[in-house]
């Protein structure tokens, strides 16, 4: 367990001495009650059908945005337009993001996430039809900026949640492992559901191009909604006992401490898009480009294998030590992406990378939810969102051009950069101690 350095007591994962902490509990999923934390499971706290529900509710979000590249390149018969749909997706996804994060802290998440689910579902059926409209391209191009905006941010928020959840709900001596359990599950079901989400976009444009939109549309409107109108969304909106201590300033976000995170989970969507790109690039010179989304889910197999079990790693193994090692192993793995010349190889490789790099992404999340100031947990899952896809967007476009000018031997080479950063904060964090939960 990380000691030895001032912690925030107001941050909600300080307040196990509270006397109002852990008393907020729901009788049978419908009313409120008052009872003392008394779980030691977290499912037997937030009931198994949230699980499902969270689940299946990120599955809009990993199909935007191939769902929107496939339509309005088939629509509009333009792989640029497509491209530059994609990108605005994610620029609206990440300037709005941390604001719809900052509302959920302000509001609760129910009215939010009520709000952001109507607005990108009418906004993906729109999609659907100005497509084939006769409209503009600037059109087009507004919709889809707003289709990333309203992007409902379901995984944050489910962390957000489930984190505060575990203060109030969960008896001390067990909220560490149990914490640590959820946020190696939460980072496993991203892994999941953006592994599989392509595939779900493949199947339904193989029925008609418009279907992957309509189909996030559906899947926004019934499990967003029911989502945020499961009764755990309560544990995740502001209470009068909560008030009482007061909310950090906006400044608080610019702590070190948090933005070392953040760096590093820029630089981890950063290696997203350079081997992606990249590797799209070696398997069209090998004439196997449709081989480039199978051979990169070897590394998101290996991710989400290894996220799920960091809820299995011994307490002593802590998450500043397995930030440092797992960077390695990343770093050994994309190295070796940038030698291999044969399938194999590169598949081998791109496992390793993907071994070290999901326990990071569950460490990061960790650190984020341990280091949140007072009254900003969801602006910070959210803030972490965002850099997840600015990192890949920015870092695709760049490696694309790397791959025309210079060539697909140096391409291969740019996620060594990214990997390299993921190493430098992990040294960078080294330093700093966290309390764990009780």
């Amino acid at each position: 367990m990380d000691q030895g350095v001032p912690v925030d007591h107001h941050h909600p994962l300080r307040h196990t001495g509270h006397p109002n902490v852990g008393e907020m509990m729901w009788d049978h999923g419908r009313t409120m009650t008052t009872r003392p934390a008394h779980h030691e499971k977290l499912v037997s706290a937030v009931g198994f059908g949230y699980f499902p529900i969270a689940l299946t509710a990120r599955l809009p979000y990993a199909m935007m945005v191939v769902g929107v590249l496939t339509l309005v390149v088939t629509a509009r018969e333009s792989m640029t337009l497509g491209g530059v749909n994609s990108a605005v997706v994610g620029a609206g996804t990440a300037i709005f993001g941390p604001l719809i994060g900052a509302a959920v802290d302000r509001w609760g998440q129910r009215p939010v996430l009520l709000i952001a689910g109507l607005v990108n579902c009418l906004a993906l059926l729109a999609m659907a039809w100005v497509a084939f409209s006769s409209l503009p391209d600037w059109v087009v191009l507004t919709i889809a900026f707003v289709i990333g905006a309203s992007a409902p941010q379901v995984g944050p928020m489910s962390r957000s949640r489930l984190v505060l959840l575990i203060t109030r709900a969960i008896v001390p001596g067990r909220r560490t492992k149990v914490f640590n359990s959820t946020m190696s599950y939460e980072s496993g079901a991203d892994e999941v559901v953006f592994v599989f989400g392509p595939v779900i976009v493949g199947l339904l444009a193989t029925v008609n191009p418009v279907a992957p939109v309509v189909g996030a549309a559906v899947l926004t409107a019934v499990f967003v909604g029911a989502f945020a109108l499961h009764p755990s969304a309560r544990a995740a909106r502001p209470t009068a006992s909560d008030g009482e201590a007061v909310r950090a300033p906006v400044s608080a976000l610019l702590s070190p401490r948090l933005l070392v995170v953040v760096l590093g989970v820029l630089a981890i969507g950063m290696m997203f898009g350079t081997v992606l790109t990249s590797l799209t690039a070696v398997m069209e010179d090998m004439g196997r480009p449709g081989q480039a989304g199978l051979l990169y889910g070897a590394m998101g197999v290996g991710s989400a294998t290894l996220a799920l079990m960091v809820g299995r790693f011994p307490t002593g193994f802590s998450l500043r030590a397995r930030w440092t090692v797992f960077a390695a192993v990343l770093l050994a793995g994309v190295i070796g992406f940038g030698v291999s010349a044969a399938v194999w190889s590169i598949t081998v490789s791109l496992l390793v990378a993907g071994i070290g790099l999901g326990p990071i992404l569950v460490t990061a999340f960790s650190l984020a939810a341990l280091r949140s100031p007072h009254g900003w947990s969801a602006t910070v899952m959210t803030i972490l969102g965002s850099a997840v896809v600015v990192g890949q967007a920015s870092s695709s476009a760049i490696t694309g051009w790397l791959a025309d000018s210079a060539g697909t031997s140096t391409s291969v080479l740019a996620p060594i950069v990214p990997a390299s950063i993921v190493l430098v904060a992990g040294l960078l964090n080294w330093p700093i101690r966290d309390e764990q939960l009780s």
